[in-house]
């Protein structure tokens, strides 16, 4: 760029880069050289130079020839050209030695031109504060953020970057701590190392023909392709990430039970989240991210826990994030958060949402709908961290990690956390509550274990065993709803078949994740127009109906495992009205799943009861083999 020393750069809009620099050289004095290396080169291909370029002193009377410049351009890309099939990467490498050589002189006009477009370069800034989206998504946001900017905002990213407020990447690269050797896959002490996404983390192992750069065989990733494609030849912008505020979490918990109504059991773990939020906003490493376990059981009123939390974070100007792993979770709580913080600004973000593209102080999101942020929330709230989609998914872990800022913190909420994380809190290097009550105050229905056929061998016998039918029958006289479980969508029609000759004169339906009224027949269900749901785990959490009682059938399964077992039996006993609600393993055998959830359920009775939490306990462990 000066006599004597290069530097290279990317750009979006060449327009306003010439501009920046002129009025950069015009505040030096100096005299500048600038070179178009090319201005339809992939992007892929932009990377790959910017990352093999060195910077430092040069010959300038060598390098500013346009000669050499060809020569350097077309000995860094052999290996990206070898990649494409045929003489597709021979014809893409001639349309990128179009090179162009500007001596800048510094004028009063581009100052003038470049504070024209800066305010629209503030807007796109802060419109893309703490948020990772695709240049495509850039547009939508801005068409309904800032319309007026729109037709013109691909120079104000521009600007944004050269001033340092954004930044921009191949969506889909090598990762950034290894040297790149071309753009496909190459050899890396004796392995084949594969292309990452950058917005998900997954590994980006597909090729395509892509219009956009021309290339044969562009990278894209599978991973997030609901999000929109994320390819080696398109941008992903980032935009600066705002300050983590010092919260004044640590508020008495006393104070918490009079606002929220809190049980002792639920006001002991709110105050230790509390106090952990507290010690971590003042702690000495700014960049550490703080972790916190709040470990409760079913029903035990977690979304009021977390309320306190919320509170402090807000309250001290800050931004929450809770995120959940389903769609219909997010809309049962948006209504609760909205009547807790009526003051507060809120979005609620999902498939399809129509705050796509707002923002506010507190957010509720599905877990897909991270990717779409970085180091933007002071608090990340994962609810059901063990449930589907979420568990065992490394691209939702990247998600929620990179959305939180340095030095924020997560707390994670559950009833069965993974066994990693119970393992950790167990060892002291997880800090953590146990909520082993209800907010009713009343023990855990225990599992009852009824020896019953195959649901299979059911269907085939067309009947139900006599102790089944006798317990479904009571069940529907104390006027109990019903939740049935199976392992199998496809035995839902057959059962309802069943159970509606067996069980004449109330209305009973079946839904799971395949149906499309499943949110009507929740609905119904709800206000006690179905009173028999046969169900899969589709609503083993996250469904709270007064007055329940659960069945399991082939609870043995190994499709139902001990936290499952523990998941669908808390839809039982969850009112106050009727906190002994009853659930039923029903099954041909025991099995190691239905023994650790049965387990698990007396041992969170035996703390709650020690701890003195439950009402009457003494008087009711008697009988209860506790």
């Amino acid at each position: 760029m000066t006599p004597g020393e290069w530097k290279l750069y990317m750009s979006i809009c060449p327009e306003v880069d010439q501009l920046w620099w002129e009025v950069q050289q015009e505040k030096c004095k100096g005299s500048w050289f600038m070179i178009w290396l090319s201005r339809s080169m992939p992007f892929a291909w932009a990377c790959l130079l910017k990352e093999r370029f060195s910077k430092g002193k040069a010959s300038f009377s060598e390098e500013n020839s346009v000669q050499y410049w060809r020569e350097w351009i077309g000995n860094l890309l052999q290996e990206a050209v070898k990649n494409e099939p045929g003489n597709y990467g021979q014809v893409l490498l001639e349309g990128c030695l179009d090179i162009r050589m500007v001596l800048l002189d510094g004028t009063r006009q581009a100052g003038e031109v470049l504070h024209l477009l800066y305010e629209d370069a503030v807007e796109a800034a802060e419109q893309l504060e703490g948020r990772q989206l695709l240049l495509p998504e850039v547009g939508a946001l801005f068409a309904e953020n800032a319309p007026a900017m729109q037709s013109d905002y691909i120079a104000a990213v521009q600007l944004a970057y050269l001033a340092g407020r954004l930044t921009y990447e191949a969506a889909v690269a090598e990762r950034p701590h290894k040297k790149v050797r071309g753009l496909g896959w190459r050899l890396f002490q004796g392995h084949r190392v594969p292309l990452h996404c950058r917005r998900c983390g997954s590994i980006a192992t597909e090729h395509s023909r892509c219009a956009a750069c021309g290339s044969a065989a562009c990278a894209y990733c599978e991973a997030c392709l609901a999000l929109g494609r994320s390819r080696a030849c398109t941008l992903l912008l980032r935009g600066a990430a705002p300050p983590a505020v010092k919260s004044t979490a640590g508020a008495l918990p006393t104070e918490a039970d009079r606002r929220w109504g809190l049980s002792p059991a639920q006001s002991a773990a709110t105050g230790a989240a509390l106090a952990y939020l507290a010690e971590q906003r003042h702690a000495s490493s700014a960049a550490a991210k703080g972790r916190f376990l709040l470990w409760a059981v079913t029903g035990a009123g977690k979304t009021e826990m977390t309320f306190p939390l919320l509170d402090a974070i807000l309250s001290s100007g800050g931004s929450v994030l809770v995120a959940t792993p389903r769609r219909d979770v997010v809309l049962e709580l948006a209504p609760r958060v909205a009547r807790a913080f009526p003051e507060v600004t809120r979005t609620t973000l999902y498939g399809g949402s129509a705050d796509r593209w707002q923002r506010g102080q507190l957010t509720l999101a599905t877990t897909h709908q991270l990717l779409r942020f970085r180091h933007v929330f002071d608090l990340v709230i994962i609810d059901e961290l063990d449930a589907f989609p979420y568990h065992n998914d490394p691209m939702l872990a990247y998600a929620a990690e990179a959305c939180c800022k340095p030095g924020g913190s997560f707390v994670y909420l559950s009833a069965t956390p993974p066994r990693e994380l119970q393992k950790q809190a167990a060892r002291g290097k997880l800090a953590h509550a146990r909520v082993p009550v209800r907010f009713h105050r009343h023990p855990l229905p225990v599992p009852i274990l009824l020896r019953v056929p195959p649901v299979l061998q059911l269907l085939k016998q067309n009947k139900l065993p006599a102790e089944l039918l006798e317990r479904l029958t009571y069940s529907i006289n104390r006027e109990a709803q019903v939740f049935m479980f199976v392992t199998r969508i496809a035995q839902i029609d057959g059962l309802l078949r069943l159970l509606r000759r067996m069980l004449p004169g109330i209305r009973i339906e079946g839904t799971s994740s395949e149906d499309p009224m499943r949110a009507e027949k929740v609905v119904a269900f709800r206000e006690r127009t179905i009173r028999l749901l046969v169900t899969t785990t589709i609503l083993e959490r996250g469904v709270t109906v007064p007055k329940s009682d659960v069945y399991i059938l082939d609870a043995n399964n190994r499709l139902f495992d001990a936290a499952s077992l523990v998941q669908m039996a808390g839809r039982a006993g969850r009112s106050k009205d009727d906190p002994a609600g009853s659930v039923v393993f029903a099954a041909p055998e025991r099995s190691r799943g239905q023994k650790e959830a049965i387990q698990q359920i007396k041992r969170m009775n035996a703390i709650a009861g020690r701890q003195g939490y439950l009402v009457d306990y003494d008087s009711k462990r008697k009988g209860k083999g506790i």
